[in-house]
């Protein structure tokens, strides 16, 4: 069967909407039967966002393979439930470093290299890696950026050639647009649209469906103008008003009809009616009134919380099936650095995320230190086990000296620090744990209880080995192991040979566990993690426990 594409663009203004659009659309495809896989091409020459700053793309997204990648990925496997592959996400950096190195080797025979059709070659080449290692039947690719931006050019060429290369029926062109509200007039305005569109087509690329974002109502009108103006079927501007949750966009594409259209227009003839019912459930799951409990979630980059997308995405995942309602506090570690565990006062847990570099530290271990000391639930990911382990190892020899050598090279106490065979790497990334290892659960501890109570479909029974996703340089020192062993943690996970520490927990604590591995990225609003289940469990006993004495939460 020929491959269908769906190739997704963005007009107007940026952040408008198109990796949630592109995944709903998996999400309601899918429903229908169809296998679909979903890629983002992204227009930066960095070949990965590993390394740049939260500040600059939000969180860094790694799939099971160790690729890093964008945070739209997130939202593409939380809303079709696949692990998708290095495929998935392509860069400028990655295509111009490709397509360098062959010419280099002299590939190419001498030519002159260009653009077009060297460039586009190497894209269009990438796009057809995703149905090949998937065995998608639709791929849907999202294009980042905005229609005007000079440096999306060339994908923008490529995606137009696809058309000529795989045939006007399987492909589908969508743009995804905002249209402004002039407060003053009352009015949605469609001529931003229609200069994006105009842009488009400029290109060569006319869009067969045009997804009209706006946080007002867009009446039969305003589509009727947009149709006629942008030269697309009424029926094929679809209407997508602002939701309460992201997770309500498939329901609201479905019943605007964009679904069906699709199936009509790729002649998708293995679909079947679609199956939302599931979907259905977890929207109005979410809409449901419950009650709450305080999420404290402490990082150096709170000002921008898709710095820790997926985090909260787990979080609020792993509250629906304990009816109850995460409100996440944000909380800045360095704040709690200058002026001490206040912030922390009335939270029913605390979550540290992962992270890299001093900046914020210390106010992280007093946020461990807090959780410790009052009894408070404690997830700790990544970073967050890092700093657990600092933390209980300055409680056993009352000093301040114990550390981590990212953070202090001459500590006499250093708890964290590289493994041996990683010192002599000294590229960016080569000492880098990414990606799937397996984690050996320890019976009779609360890891191995969570895995075996909160059981995912794939996840193995209590005892046996889990498979989760890593990202970071530094390990926890087995020299140290002993010393923090007769402190009260215990290791409850480890790698196979037993030469790495993947979880650690506090037995004489009623919840405080730090991961080495980073669950949110497996979490599901179908399926949540069972170690972030495990936590809100806690959280919300911790709560139960202050209303049933009646006493005020213990002074920082």
């Amino acid at each position: 069967m020929t491959t269908k594409y769906i190739l997704c663009t963005g007009g107007v203004v940026s952040s408008v909407g198109k990796g949630v659009a592109a995944a709903s659309v998996g999400r309601i495809l899918k429903s229908r039967g169809i296998r679909v896989s979903i890629q983002k091409l992204d227009p930066y020459l960095n070949v990965d966002p590993g390394t740049m700053s939260p500040y600059q793309h939000g969180e860094v997204f790694v799939l099971d393979d160790g690729a890093e990648t964008d945070l739209d990925l997130g939202h593409y496997e939380r809303f079709i439930d696949e692990s998708l592959t290095q495929a998935s996400n392509v860069t400028s950096g990655q295509v111009y470093a490709s397509v360098i190195a062959k010419e280099r080797r002299g590939d190419y025979l001498g030519g002159t290299i260009q653009v077009i059709p060297h460039v586009t070659n190497e894209m269009k080449r990438r796009i057809g890696l995703v149905s090949k290692e998937s065995g998608a039947e639709v791929v849907i690719v999202e294009i980042g950026g905005t229609v005007g931006d000079i440096e999306g050019l060339p994908f923008l060429e490529a995606i137009r050639q696809m058309r000529v290369d795989v045939g006007r029926e399987n492909t589908v062109y969508i743009h995804v647009t905002l249209l402004p509200y002039i407060s003053s007039t009352g009015e949605i305005k469609t001529k931003p649209t229609q200069h994006s569109v105009r842009e488009l087509r400029g290109i060569g690329i006319q869009p067969d469906i045009i997804v009209a974002r706006s946080d007002f109502p867009i009446d039969e009108g305003v589509r009727a103008k947009i149709a006629l103006f942008c030269d697309v079927e009424k029926r094929a501007v679809i209407s997508l008003v602002t939701t309460s949750n992201i997770y309500e966009v498939p329901l609201v594409l479905e019943e605007a009809g964009l679904g069906e259209y699709l199936v009509e227009r790729l002649g998708l003839d293995s679909a079947h009616r679609p199956e939302l019912d599931g979907w259905r459930a977890v929207v109005d799951d979410i809409e449901r009134q419950k009650p709450p409990v305080k999420v404290g979630l402490v990082g150096k980059y709170v000002e921008l919380r898709d710095a820790y997308l997926s985090v909260r995405e787990a979080l609020h995942h792993a509250g629906l099936p304990h009816n109850v309602a995460v409100e996440i506090e944000w909380v800045d570690s360095e704040v709690l650095e200058r002026q001490g565990p206040g912030h922390l006062a009335g939270l029913d847990g605390i979550v540290v995320p992962g992270g890299f570099g001093y900046r914020g530290i210390e106010g992280k271990i007093v946020a461990a230190r807090y959780a410790r000391q009052n009894r408070i639930p404690y997830l700790g990911l990544c970073l967050g086990l890092q700093v657990m382990v600092i933390e209980l190892a300055r409680h056993v020899v009352n000093s301040d000296e114990p550390n981590s050598t990212e953070f202090d090279i001459k500590t006499e106490y250093p708890v964290i620090d590289l493994m041996p065979d990683q010192r002599d790497i000294s590229e960016m990334g080569g000492t880098m744990r990414l990606g799937l290892y397996p984690c050996r659960l320890v019976p009779g501890t609360r890891a191995a209880a969570a895995y075996s109570s909160h059981n995912q479909a794939e996840q193995p029974p209590d005892g046996s080995v889990v498979q989760e996703r890593h990202r970071h340089r530094f390990e926890v020192n087995n020299a140290y192991r002993s010393l923090l062993t007769a402190a009260g943690m215990v290791f409850s996970g480890l790698s196979p040979d037993g030469r790495l520490v993947e979880i650690g927990e506090l037995a004489d604590h009623p919840f405080m566990l730090g991961s080495q591995f980073h669950p949110e990225f497996k979490s599901r609003p179908t399926r949540p993690h069972p170690l972030f289940m495990a936590f809100i469990e806690a959280t919300a006993e911790h709560q139960k426990g202050k209303d049933r004495s009646g006493v005020a939460e213990p002074s920082p």
